[in-house]
């Protein structure tokens, strides 16, 4: 599993850092997840290999525009690029009216079905390769974080379990083997319980917008790595009213060590930290807040940086 970050700024853009959006990609390498797609998405995805055609869902963690505010341009240009393919979105509520208007009034025609999942109510969902699940978090407007999970690591069909059950070998096997749910005798075969797992499952927790990083506490249980705006530090944001419904690298860094999650990737940076360490306020001065507290590994996320997570729950930068 890869994360590939698309725009790592706060609120506005900068020279170096769009705003937000990442691409979780699938261990296959034939899919992928955009979660937030802020302004400009679609023009990023270009210095990509990733294609809208491969994409297999959206999440949006809440409704403000440096989140969402590019999704109807990437849609129509996925509709204008030929998909066909069905296209799930997991969103607060109102996305699905916003995106509705935005098509109509702009007379943009999808040749692909979108097929809407609301957060406040999402449970479950899922594919052959991947999980997610929503969790509500503290902002200005409902946000979400969301906890996406590894379905089916290394899985190895129970051969004793079918043989036992009385299901033939042959085409059945071969389905279930596959992920999928399949009818046999009036019965429903789900491919989960016919199938041994050989590893822990790879886990990643991806929050929106959000100043209580506890919140998060339970979706970490069993996460390998953990993505969480850290869009001020501590200094600046008892002094800046603005930084409401946000959180600082201080605080975000000691939930991480208190859950004792192996990896920490911050993002969504507010645009007055300079990349250059001699200009003040420096982006390093986040990185020293955060590591003053975490003891595991950290990363500050950079535009077009990736990170892949090995089966083994280890977290590395993969060279450009």
């Amino acid at each position: 599993m890869d994360l590939l970050f698309l725009g790592t700024s706060s609120g506005t853009p900068t020279r170096s850092r769009n705003v937000s959006g990442l691409a979780l990609t699938e261990t296959t390498g034939k899919g992928w997840y955009l979660i937030d797609c802020g302004e400009a998405t679609q023009h990023q995805l270009l210095r990509t290999p990733l294609s809208l055609h491969a994409l297999r869902g959206i999440f949006i963690t809440h409704v403000h525009g440096d989140h969402c505010f590019g999704l109807p341009g990437l849609l129509a240009s996925a509709g204008m690029s030929g998909r066909t393919r069905p296209l799930d979105i997991i969103a607060p509520a109102g996305i699905s009216e916003w995106i509705d208007a935005s098509l109509r009034f702009s007379h943009s025609y999808l040749s692909f079905e979108l097929v809407f999942h609301a957060s406040e109510s999402l449970g479950e969902w899922r594919n052959n390769t991947l999980r997610a699940e929503s969790i509500a978090l503290s902002h200005r407007v409902p946000s979400y974080g969301y906890r996406f999970t590894e379905a089916r690591p290394d899985p190895q069909l129970n051969i004793d379990k079918l043989d036992a059950q009385g299901i033939p070998r042959g085409p059945l096997w071969g389905q279930l083997a596959r992920g999928f749910d399949v009818e046999y005798e009036g019965r429903t075969l789900y491919s989960d319980e016919y199938l041994i797992f050989n590893r822990t499952p790879r886990r990643i927790v991806v929050g929106g917008d959000n100043d209580k990083p506890e919140l998060l506490a339970q979706a970490c249980e069993g996460a390998q790595v953990l993505v969480h705006e850290s869009t001020y530090t501590q200094a600046i944001a008892e002094n800046d009213r603005a930084n409401f419904g946000h959180s600082t690298a201080a605080a975000v860094a000691a939930f991480a060590q208190q859950t004792g999650i192996p990896h920490l990737v911050l993002t969504h940076f507010s645009a007055r930290y300079q990349a250059h360490p001699e200009r003040s306020p420096s982006i390093d001065d986040i990185r020293n807040e955060a590591a003053a507290t975490y003891s595991g590994s950290l990363f500050l996320a950079e535009d077009f940086a990736r990170y892949r997570l090995t089966t083994d729950g280890r977290l590395g930068l993969v060279e450009r």
